[in-house]
């Protein structure tokens, strides 16, 4: 079967791609499986090293063309594009510098007349075959933290990037192969998600790395083999508290960048921002004021500040729970249109109902939400109403406040003047209850993909 591959800003076809089949998969899967066996302990870290610092370099030479690459397939800016190349880089920088760092730690023995006359140590060793599914909204930078990562670690990896965007991860893969990585030690499988499952839940997979839909995630981890080691990156829908004692000068490019960057599809995109409601008026008038400015169009101008969405039909769905969320009682401030049928206007709904959509559900789509509050613990309820728990922020210039609604805040991150969606790649990066399992973070990755091996030898006295 063929994949046609379209620019999701016009629909043109950028390349077609043969689909794998289940023989590719299952050839994939005892490639990968007689690489561990053969080299349980990996290649050599100086290997492991040095092919990581080539890659570097190689992305370096070619970031023009692989920006240009990224934005076209995936839609995000050109500029923002640019951004995800250069983080790309600092990644697998990252992977390389961490491999300096993995080692074990001694136990102490002793502590018991059982444990005397005994040395104990660990060492960390590679999991064994990494299986990588990936998400179209970074198509570049998430195959480094997926697979940069798996080879630091000396995993053999199959990596399945999203069919809207395969085009990235192959360009990578050719790359750190060109950087040296032996044959068989990366592997693309393109296929459709019946063959993903098969790939995924196989019992030769020690360790899923999975970035895409909630409800897909959980049913992979329902049904992995046991003994298989799962992260799962999925969404949010990114509360943000907003104080009367804000900097709203500091506070709404803030809200701007996070709630519209690569046109909302991202999973920590800012979305449900609660207002207090001394400054709501302002707020709104501020955001509508410089909501208007955004350059919304063609990803590959330079000028353009948003994108089109990833597919025609997510056009569709975003325009429905818009409209959904007006009819419901929500007031449209700005926005709430189609500009073409891959680009949607940058929209801000003011106090939509708790029922509605918006308010529930991740939107991955240009749409922010206002609702305004009086008491802060009505805003810290509402925030933490939800089955989602990811990344979140307050903004506020009263240290103790910070503290105090931070601390009470449902979130593995929380921000303090500053919005939803930044993300270095050196820090823990996750969700809690349904938004995910695991850590991300080029380190905390390369160290979920290693396991400890304890020993003990027992001396003469």
């Amino acid at each position: 079967m063929i994949l046609k591959v379209y620019s999701p800003y016009d629909n043109s076809l950028i390349q077609e791609l043969s689909l794998n089949n289940a023989l590719d998969v299952e050839n994939a899967l005892i490639i990968a499986s007689q690489r561990y066996h053969q080299s349980p302990q990996g290649i050599p870290f100086y290997q492991r090293i040095n092919i990581l610092e080539k890659l570097a370099v190689l992305i370096l030479e070619k970031q023009e063309e692989l920006t240009k690459f990224a934005s076209q397939e995936g839609g995000k800016p050109y500029q923002d594009s640019k951004i995800e190349i250069t983080r790309a880089i600092n990644g697998v920088k990252l992977a390389a510098q961490t491999i300096t760092q993995v080692h074990g730690e001694q136990i102490p023995m002793g502590l018991t007349p059982s444990s005397e006359n005994r040395i104990a140590f660990t060492t960390k060793e590679p999991i064994g075959v990494v299986v990588a599914i990936s998400a179209f909204n970074h198509p570049f930078n998430l195959i480094v933290h997926q697979v940069a990562t798996a080879v630091a670690a000396g995993c053999p990896v199959i990596v399945k990037p999203a069919l809207t965007t395969p085009l990235s991860c192959i360009k990578f893969v050719e790359l750190l192969k060109e950087a040296g990585l032996p044959e068989g030690w990366v592997q693309i499988i393109i296929c459709d998600d019946v063959l993903a499952e098969k790939l995924a839940t196989d019992k030769r997979v020690s360790y899923l790395t999975f970035i895409g839909s909630a409800k897909v995630g959980w049913y992979l981890r329902s049904k992995i083999a046991p003994g298989t080691r799962i992260a799962l990156e999925h969404g949010g829908v990114a509360p943000v508290i907003v104080e009367h004692d804000a900097d709203l000068i500091e506070l709404i490019p803030n809200l701007i960048k996070g709630g519209f960057y690569h046109a909302g599809q991202v999973c920590v995109s800012v979305q449900r921002i609660f207002v207090n409601e001394k400054i709501l008026e302002k707020v709104t008038e501020l955001l509508v004021k410089e909501t208007k400015k955004l350059i919304v169009g063609n990803p590959l101008d330079v000028k353009t500040q948003v994108g089109p969405l990833i597919l025609p039909k997510e056009v569709d769905r975003v325009e429905a729970w818009v409209n959904e969320a007006i009819a419901e009682g929500a007031k449209l401030v700005f926005g709430g249109k189609r500009i073409t049928n891959s680009c949607f206007m940058p929209t801000i709904l003011l106090n939509p109902k708790k029922k509605s959509k918006v308010s529930k559900l991740e939107i991955f789509g240009p749409v922010i939400c206002l609702y305004g509050y009086k008491n802060i613990n009505d805003a810290i309820e509402q925030a933490n109403s939800l089955e989602f728990a990811f990344q979140s922020a307050i903004f506020t210039k009263n240290i103790d406040k910070a503290f105090s609604i931070s601390r009470r805040l449902h979130a593995s991150t929380v921000l303090i003047n500053d919005h939803t969606a930044f993300r270095v790649d050196w820090m823990p990066f996750g969700g809690r209850k349904t938004s995910g399992i695991g850590v991300g973070g080029i380190q905390y990755t390369i160290n979920e993909m290693l396991q400890d091996k304890l020993m003990i030898f027992k001396t003469s006295g």
